[in-house]
């Protein structure tokens, strides 16, 4: 039922800038509305907490520091916050507006996703919450509701509201704040959160996006608690059989109960993941799964809430995943306690870990002149890293391109198989080719020569825009005056930079119109333009020969180098004059007049006749038009 008419601030102004125009989604500690900004003339999203929570200086002290904390990211990932601000009972964050839908949206709609669509996902999500944990912030509350996918198909990340700085996170007594379904162990037995609870949650978002499902489920909040802390999640190809192993992999990998088992953070997550992908086949990631949607549960697990906090148990064989040390020379290994459940838990942890150390196990059956060993390309260009496999016999299988920050565009970042890796002889190596950061410093190239202006740009991985040209005093003309956006803006690769050329200093432009065509050529030419002349004369009232127009007209701007096309008179058209004798004065006048005629009168001394008794130019005869006709006037 919509809701939005029930609303008060629906219609209303906040600050006196932002409009509330309707609701998009309500939680347990604020709503979010669409809202336009009449200052800026954008729509935007506003979140605005609820009034209650408002006298709460935690809670608005948490509302203060999403702002800040998004403001620092700037990532092309994450929901980017413009504004905060109270006015009256309310403290809102006036964000981006992304046009489209949720992720849980999806799941609801869809049930299971493919791999490759569930990766295409996790991928920029995983950017997103690298890019916080880079810049030392823990999100604290990843779900399928905070993950928003646009019209457009990007993928970004929102709802940064349980943001904490990883430098101040320590354990906390008595609550956590979360949604159940995505809570780390250490989140639910002693409050500790550092990047790898952002890890866990996201493994969890994974299963469900491969599954339609969540790993766990309970009649209670407690009951879902009780079995993050107590049981491994199950590997996603239980619920769908024939996914493929890497899946399975990445969400054990992941959801590792103990925390130093998992990615550090969420950047190398990505790095993992992105490894997985490569190991797939096509038939692989493009794998229907079970044509059902999510089951419908009650929201609380999907809702932020306060969560009690669980005691930590009294350490039980069963409840660990115990890790051998390894043993000292001279030493007996440790004795192990014998484990009391599946084994397959520990042992796709302990396969997850090998693959993160690149520990392979296996043997290679290798015979002289069958197998090539791949030559490290790492950091070469796309045409070198092209000639040392062309060199070693071995061809190019794809060009696949991603973003990094590590990496400078146009250079390998990966390769498939891995440098120093056998492939068979006559086999092809798929390129990863780095697109350069996923955000792009603008070069300034104000006074560079144009060509030059638009390498540097490509070269930076922007894409040269309009260019548009004006005069300057201090810039040489051909040189950069200005480019939009700015140099030392930020902006995502690929953005089109418009440049503003310089057409140098002004010139300005005198009349040349009914001067002889040599003189008017020579007095152009010395002020730095060149002179062209038209194929086809003209009819005008300057004489035959003379120049009759000029494309560059009189006091107007040009540029040194501009050309001005000059056109020439064939003299005055001749047209028949109309005999007015006998008519009087004024009416002679118009006639002639009306005709392309001026008119002179001339009367007798004492004439007091207004009748024409003589024209100059008799009737019927012609003459230049714009010439002067004489009328005479009857005498005494």
């Amino acid at each position: 039922m919509d809701t939005t008419l029930d609303d008060p601030l629906v219609g209303q102004t906040l600050d006196g800038r932002y409009r509330i125009d309707a609701r998009i989604a309500a939680g347990g500690m604020a709503t979010v509305y669409r809202a336009l900004d009449t200052r800026l003339d954008r729509i935007l999203a506003l979140k605005v907490m609820h009034p209650a929570l408002a006298a709460d200086a935690a809670f608005v002290d948490r509302f203060i520091r999403e702002a800040k904390s998004v403001a620092r990211l700037a990532h092309p990932n994450v929901v980017a916050v413009f504004d905060q601000g109270t006015d009256g009972p309310y403290t809102y964050l006036a964000m981006e507006y992304v046009s489209g839908c949720t992720l849980r949206d999806v799941l609801r709609e869809r049930g299971a996703l493919r791999p490759r669509a569930a990766l295409d996902i996790l991928e920029p999500v995983l950017a997103a919450l690298g890019a916080a944990h880079r810049a030392g912030f823990v999100h604290r509350d990843m779900k399928p509701e905070n993950v928003l996918i646009g019209d457009d198909g990007r993928v970004k990340v929102a709802d940064f509201g349980l943001v904490r700085s990883v430098d101040t996170v320590t354990s906390t007594t008595g609550a956590v704040l979360g949604t159940v379904s995505y809570l780390a162990p250490e989140q639910i037995e002693n409050g500790v959160t550092d990047t790898r609870v952002d890890v866990y949650a996201c493994g969890v978002v994974l299963y469900e996006m491969l599954t339609g499902d969540k790993p766990y489920t309970g009649g209670t909040p407690a009951q879902v608690l009780y079995r993050h802390l107590h049981e491994d999640v199950p590997p996603p190809s239980v619920a769908v059989p024939g996914l493929a192993a890497p899946l399975d992999e990445l969400v054990a990998l992941a959801t590792a109960r103990t925390p130093d088992l998992r990615p550090y953070d969420a950047a190398a997550f990505l790095g993992l993941t992105l490894d997985a992908r490569s190991r797939l086949t096509d038939a692989e990631l493009d794998a229907v799964p079970p044509q059902s949607r999510a089951e419908e549960r009650s929201s609380a697990e999907d809702r932020t809430s306060v969560v009690p906090r669980v005691p930590a148990p009294q350490p039980v064989e069963h409840t660990s995943l115990l890790v051998a040390p390894l043993p000292v020379d001279g030493e007996e290994p440790p004795a192990q306690p014998a484990p009391s459940r599946s084994r397959r838990g520990p042992l796709l942890v302990l396969a997850a870990l090998l693959l993160i150390l690149g520990v392979g196990t296996g043997v290679w059956y290798i015979s002289s002149g069958q197998f090539t060993k791949v030559p490290n390309l790492l950091g070469k260009t796309e045409a070198e890293a092209r000639s040392e496999l062309s060199a070693a016999g071995l061809g190019v299988k794809r060009v696949d391109r991603k973003f990094s920050d590590a990496f400078d565009r146009g250079t390998v970042m990966d390769s498939d198989p891995q440098g120093g890796k056998r492939i068979r002889g006559n086999g092809a190596v798929v390129l990863t080719v780095s697109r350069g950061p996923a955000v792009v410093v603008v070069p300034d190239v104000k006074g560079r020569p144009l060509e030059e202006a638009k390498a540097e740009l490509t070269k930076s991985g922007l894409a040269p825009g309009i260019v548009t040209q004006a005069f300057s005093q201090e810039v040489p003309q051909g040189s950069v005056i200005s480019t939009n956006p700015d140099g030392g803006q930020k902006r995502a690769p690929d953005t089109a930079v418009s440049i503003t050329v310089s057409k140098g200093r002004p010139v300005p432009v005198p009349s040349v119109t009914g001067r002889p065509v040599d003189q008017a050529r020579a007095a152009l030419q010395d002020l730095g333009l060149k002179v062209e002349t038209a194929a086809d004369e003209i009819n005008s009232p300057f004489p035959a020969g003379t120049v009759a127009n000029q494309s560059v007209g009189a006091g107007a701007q040009a540029a040194a180098g501009d050309t001005v096309v000059l056109t020439l008179s064939k003299g005055p058209r001749q047209i028949p004059v109309p005999n007015v004798t006998g008519q009087e004065a004024d009416v002679a006048r118009k006639t002639l007049e009306a005709a392309g005629f001026k008119v002179k009168v001339e009367r007798p001394f004492l004439s007091f006749s207004s009748t024409v008794d003589a024209q100059s130019v008799l009737g019927g005869q012609t003459a230049p038009e714009g010439s002067t006709i004489i009328l005479r006037t009857k005498g005494l």
